[in-house]
C-alpha cells in the first residue's frame, strides 16, 4: 500500500480525486453553459475574470490563514462553501434563468474560496505523512491530478452534448461538498509554532521569510518567466499554429500525448528517488521548451508528438520534485504562505503570456515567437542552477519517522 496504509492520508487522497474529477468538468461545462445562455463570448470572458481576480488578490491572506488555523479545517469549510457556490450556479443554469450578475457573484465567491483552499492543500501533505514518504505522496498527488485533466473534459463533453453543462457543474459542487465531509476525518492540530499575531502580520512574516529563503525565491521568479513563455506560445500560439499545418484533430491528440508523459512520470516518480531532487526537476522543466521550439521551426505530428511526450514526462519530474524539495526544506509553520507566494508569482505569469503572444506574434510571426519562448523558457528553468545553493540542496528521504509539517 506504500503512503496509503497511512489513513489519513488515503482520506486526503480519495477526497482530493474526487473533487479534481469535478473541477475538471466545470471549466468546459461552464464555457458552454454560459455561451448557449448568453449567445455571446463577452459574458464568459467576465465570469472567468471574476474568478481568477479575487483568487490572486487573496491568495497571500490565505496562505496566513492555512499556517495560523488547522488546515483541515480551513479545507473543510472551504470546500463546502465552494460546493454551495457551484449548486447555486448550476441551478441558475438548469433553471434557465440565466443572469451575468449572478454568475459573476457566485464565481467571485468561489475564487476567493480557492484562494484559501490552495495554500492549505499544498501545506497539509507533510501532517499525513512521514517525511521519508513525501515523494511517493506527492507522485500520487500529481497522478490524480493529471488523471481527472484527462477524463474529467471528456466527462464534461458527455453530460454537455446530451443532458447539458448545469448538471456537470452541479456534478462539480457535489464533489466539494463530499471532499468537505471527507475533511471532517482528519482533525489535524495547528502547525507548531504558528503565528497567533492576526493574519496581516503573518503576511508580513512571511514576505520576510521569502525573501530569506534564497533559493525559493530564485525558483519562484523563474517560474514566473516560465509560464509566460509556456501559455503564451502553448495555449495561444499552439492552436493558430496547428490550424494551419496540423488540423484541429492532430492537435488534440498532441495534449494527449504530453498528458499521457505527465502520467507515465506520476508513477515512474513514486518508485525512483535522486540526492539531488531540485537539479533534476530544474533540468526537466527546461524540456518543456521543446515543443515550443518544434512549433516555431518544423511543426509536424510524429516529430511535435515526441516533443509534447519529453515535455511531459520533464514537467511530470519536475512538478514531483518542487513539491518534495518545498515540504521538505520549509517549515510546518511557514509551509502554507510560501507555497501561497509560489503559487502567486505562477498565476501572475499566466495572463501576461496569455495577452502578450498575440501582439508578438503580429509583429514578428506566429513561429519566431514560438521557437523564442521555448529558448527563453529554458533558459529560465535552468537559471536557478548557476546558483550554489539550489545546485548542490540534496533530497533528505532518510529522514523519516514522524510527520514533518509540525503537527
Amino acid at each position: 500500500m506504500g503512503v496509503l496504509a497511512s489513513r489519513r492520508f488515503a482520506v486526503f487522497f480519495g477526497a482530493r480525486l474526487v473533487s479534481l474529477l469535478g473541477s475538471s468538468m466545470t471549466p468546459v461545462a461552464l464555457a458552454f453553459a454560459v455561451l448557449d445562455a448568453s449567445r455571446g463570448s463577452g459574458d464568459l470572458g467576465i465570469v472567468l475574470a471574476s474568478n481568477m481576480v479575487p483568487m490572486l488578490a487573496l491568495l497571500l491572506v490565505g496562505g496566513s490563514v492555512a499556517d495560523r488555523f488547522p488546515r483541515d479545517l480551513v479545507l473543510r469549510l472551504a470546500n463546502l462553501g465552494s460546493g454551495a457556490t457551484q449548486l447555486v450556479a448550476a441551478a441558475v443554469l438548469l433553471t434557465g434563468n440565466y443572469s451575468l450578475p449572478f454568475l459573476v457573484c457566485t464565481e467571485f465567491a468561489n475564487g476567493v474560496l480557492t484562494a484559501f483552499t490552495t495554500p492549505a492543500l499544498r501545506g497539509i501533505v507533510p501532517q499525513l505523512v512521514d517525511r521519508g514518504l513525501l515523494r511517493q505522496a506527492n507522485s500520487l498527488m500529481s497522478s490524480a491530478r493529471n488523471i481527472s485533466k484527462v477524463a474529467g473534459p471528456s466527462i464534461a463533453g458527455v453530460l454537455v452534448a446530451t443532458v447539458g453543462g448545469g448538471w456537470a457543474i452541479a456534478a462539480d459542487g457535489l464533489s466539494f461538498v463530499g471532499a468537505g465531509l471527507a475533511f471532517s476525518f482528519l482533525r489535524l492540530p495547528p502547525v507548531a509554532d504558528s503565528s497567533r499575531a492576526g493574519v496581516l502580520h503573518g503576511i508580513r512574516e512571511g514576505w520576510h521569510a521569502f525573501r530569506r529563503i534564497t533559493w525559493l525565491w530564485q525558483i519562484v521568479a523563474a517560474f514566473t518567466v516560465v509560464n509566460i513563455a509556456q501559455t503564451g506560445v502553448w495555449q495561444v500560439l499552439g492552436p493558430t499554429i496547428a490550424r494551419a499545418t496540423l488540423g484541429e484533430a492532430s492537435w488534440g491528440a498532441v495534449l494527449s500525448v504530453r498528458a499521457a508523459g505527465v502520467l507515465i512520470t506520476g508513477a515512474v516518480m513514486y518508485r525512483v528517488a535522486a540526492r539531488r531532487l531540485l537539479t533534476l526537476g530544474q533540468v526537466c522543466a527546461a524540456l518543456s521548451a521543446t515543443p515550443l521550439i518544434v512549433l516555431g521551426t518544423s511543426p509536424g505530428f510524429v516529430v511535435l508528438s515526441a516533443a509534447a511526450l519529453v515535455a511531459g514526462l520533464g514537467g511530470g519530474v519536475a512538478n514531483v520534485a518542487w513539491e518534495t524539495t518545498v515540504q521538505e526544506k520549509i517549515p510546518g509553520h511557514l509551509l502554507s504562505r510560501m507555497a501561497a507566494y509560489d503559487d502567486f508569482g505562477s498565476y501572475v505569469g499566466i495572463p501576461i503570456g496569455q495577452l502578450s503572444a498575440g501582439p508578438l506574434a503580429s509583429a514578428f510571426g506566429a513561429g519566431p515567437v514560438a521557437t523564442a519562448g521555448g529558448v527563453v523558457l529554458a533558459a529560465a528553468a535552468l537559471v536557478p542552477l548557476l546558483s550554489p545553493v539550489v545546485r548542490k540542496m540534496r533530497h533528505t528521504p532518510a529522514e523519516a519517522g514522524s510527520p514533518s509539517g509540525g503537527a
